[in-house]
This record gives structure tokens, C-alpha cells and sequence, in this order.
């Protein structure tokens, strides 16, 4: 069983103050570059996982997709998606995604936004994914960067003239990291970047794109916050095809 942090109501509560949950996509400053990775989805079947609040479920919706499936692991926040979706296309569904049993070749387009790093094993899910794939179906997801999450206390250290630095000690030993993060005790799985890439291979998928996303000067002239997010990736964006 994964950890449900986020029916935790400290975690919930906090979470939803983010500029991701408020504004939604637009609030997310990866998402423009997660649009120019996605595949056209007019008629297309989808799957978000780990869809919390349904705002991808929706856009997908929005642009022609003929049926939408959400999947989320917290009732709190497939409350939530349920609450803010009018109308008919969209199903949400509990489910775990480390358990997660997709029917083969249901569908052509599987999503999934900063949710998979929370998975102790990916072997199984990317497996899952690549059955439920029709041929040369599209996996598109993102997740927290090795980078990111290598030290096992991530924060920045700053020397004596102020310049930033992101320690990247403890990369090569994968697994847990725990922080502290609107409530104590949240894990997070951390593997490098060859684990990530190699799992996908091993289930079949062929790499087409890989995005270790920054902040655009235009970005950070918007939102000074974002300026030291071009010190390291933060998140990696990853598409990945079934061959046909």
C-alpha cells in the first residue's frame, strides 16, 4: 500500500493553497513545456494518474479526448475533482497506483503529473501501462528530479556571498528520502535518472523526449520565486511510445 499523505488534513489543507491547486495547470510553470510534449487527444482515450484535483482530466476533456479516466489514491482529493467537474466524459476512480491492473489496450494516452515518485517500485506500474497502451500509445509523465531528490535532507546551502548551491550527495543511494512538506513524515522514492530510464526499456517503452525543466527568463521575470529553480531541475518531463 502506498503512503496517502495527501488525505492527511494538514497536507490537504496546505496543498491546496499552492499556486498548482489554486490556478491549476496555469499554475503549474511546467506546463507549457508538458503541452508541447502532448500528443493530439481528440478522439483519444486517456488516463491521469494520480489526478488530484481532475485539472488535466478536464483539459483532456476540453480538447476532444473521447473518454477520460482519473485515478487518485486520496478520497480527499477525488472529492475535490469531483466536486469542481460538470458534466459527463470523466471518471474518477481510488485506486493505488503501485496495485494498479489497467485493462490491456484501453487506451492511447497515459498521464501522470509529479505522482510516480512516490512509488517504491515502478516496475510494475510501467509494465501495467505499457499492457494497457494500445500500439504506439503515448506515456507522458513528470516527476521530481534525481537532482532534487538525492540529498536526504533536500534544502539549498548558500556560502558566504550568498550564491545558492544544491547538494547532490547521497545520489547513487536509492530509495526513501522523507521531508517535511505541509506535514512531517512524507516519503518520496529517490532513484537516478539511469533507474528511471532503464525501467521504462525494460518495459518495453521506446524513449522519444526527455525535459530536465527550467524556468524560462520570461517565467522568472513574472514570478521572481522561479529565479532559483534555474540553479537545478527541480522535475524532469518524460514521453515514452509503445511501439506499434
Amino acid at each position: 500500500m502506498s503512503q496517502n499523505i495527501y488525505d492527511d488534513p494538514n497536507f490537504f489543507a496546505g496543498y491546496a493553497t499552492l499556486d498548482r491547486s489554486v490556478k491549476g495547470l496555469d499554475g503549474a510553470p511546467e506546463w507549457h513545456s508538458i503541452v508541447q510534449m502532448m500528443p493530439a487527444l481528440a478522439g483519444q482515450r486517456v488516463v491521469d494518474l494520480g489526478c488530484g484535483y481532475g485539472w488535466f482530466c478536464r483539459w483532456a476533456r476540453d480538447q476532444g479526448a473521447a473518454q477520460v479516466i482519473g485515478l487518485d489514491l486520496s478520497s480527499r482529493m477525488l472529492e475535490r475533482a469531483r466536486e469542481m467537474t460538470d458534466g459527463e466524459g470523466i471518471e474518477y476512480r481510488c485506486e493505488d497506483l503501485q496495485t494498479l491492473a489497467l485493462t490491456p489496450d484501453s487506451c492511447e494516452l497515459v498521464y501522470s503529473s509529479l505522482a510516480l515518485h512516490y512509488l517504491p517500485d515502478i516496475a510494475p506500474l510501467l509494465a501495467n501501462v505499457f499492457n494497457a497502451l494500445t500500439p504506439g500509445g503515448t506515456l507522458l509523465f513528470s516527476a521530481e528530479h534525481p537532482i532534487y531528490t538525492a540529498p536526504l535532507k533536500q534544502g539549498w546551502q548558500e556560502d558566504e556571498n550568498g550564491q545558492k548551491s544544491w547538494p547532490v550527495s547521497h545520489y547513487q543511494q536509492e530509495g526513501d528520502r522523507i521531508s517535511n512538506w505541509f506535514a512531517d513524515g512524507v516519503k518520496k522514492q529517490h532513484r537516478t535518472l539511469a533507474s528511471w530510464i532503464n525501467a521504462l526499456i525494460a518495459a518495453g517503452f521506446v524513449i522519444e523526449h526527455l525535459n530536465e525543466w527550467g524556468p524560462t527568463a520570461e517565467q522568472i521575470a513574472a514570478n521572481p520565486a522561479l529565479n532559483e529553480e534555474k540553479e537545478r531541475p527541480m522535475i524532469f518531463i518524460l514521453r515514452a511510445r509503445k511501439p506499434v
